[in-house]
């Protein structure tokens, strides 16, 4: 599903230490796109990805996922957009420590009217023959991609990744990007994650940059390259 920023506006403080941390953000996400957004640290990436996630409002302006559009949403409907639209991965895993990996998984399933079949998900996840492990049983690796489960399940529109791989090596970094980019061609989610690590706007479709709260550059990658030969 297509995403669409309209001149989002975000400020954090107040008086002489008002601070504009996004400065106008326009841009368009296209249905099924794999999208990177670079930048470095105080750039507004993370701000930009919480805002289009629902966790935080802007001052100004909205977010668009096909016919919803964050202007003005109460609570509730924002909770409501977050449920049908969206699945969050993070940096680190946030699995439930007492329930296996199975379980991790179908507690966000309950949350969709269209769920993914769990088993087949599990087996494109390569974590089927793990589904009755505690997370404290798993490799790094492993938590990453029940944690991917945990999102996907919902068969969300919009998948959102924050530093996907910061927490892993590299070799298990390049194994989650692979399953990230699998996941796109399998189930065409829109797929957008912040990263620091410039390699990876490589596999992406659409490369965005920002600097001091702006996209500074926003274009298509004409030349993709698989997330197995990804190297940094």
């Amino acid at each position: 599903m297509k995403l669409k920023i309209n001149d989002v506006h975000k400020f954090y403080g107040e008086g002489d230490s008002r601070v504009e941390v996004l400065r106008g953000i326009d841009c368009e996400i296209k249905d099924g796109e794999v999208c990177v957004l670079l930048g470095p640290s105080g750039s507004g990436k993370s701000t930009l990805l919480n805002i289009i996630g629902g966790i935080e409002t802007a001052d100004s302006g909205c977010i668009d996922i096909g016919d919803d559009c964050t202007d003005d949403m109460t609570e509730k409907e924002l909770t409501l957009y977050r449920r049908n639209h969206l699945g969050f991965v993070f940096q680190f895993y946030n699995l439930i420590p007492n329930l296996t990996v199975k379980e991790n998984i179908e507690v966000c399933a309950c949350l969709s009217k269209e769920p993914l079949e769990i088993n087949d998900l599990l087996k494109t996840l390569g974590l089927y023959e793990h589904r009755d492990k505690l997370p404290s049983q798993l490799s790094g690796g492993q938590q990453q991609r029940c944690a991917i489960g945990r999102a996907l399940v919902k068969n969300p529109s919009l998948l959102l990744c924050d530093e996907p791989t910061g927490a892993l090596d590299y070799t298990t970094s390049k194994e989650i990007l692979k399953l990230i980019e699998d996941i796109n061609k399998k189930y065409h989610n829109t797929i957008l994650i912040v990263t620091h690590n410039d390699a990876i706007k490589n596999m992406a479709n659409r490369i965005l940059r920002m600097r001091d709260g702006k996209i500074v550059k926003n274009y298509e990658n004409e030349t993709l390259i698989p997330a197995a030969d990804l190297e940094w």
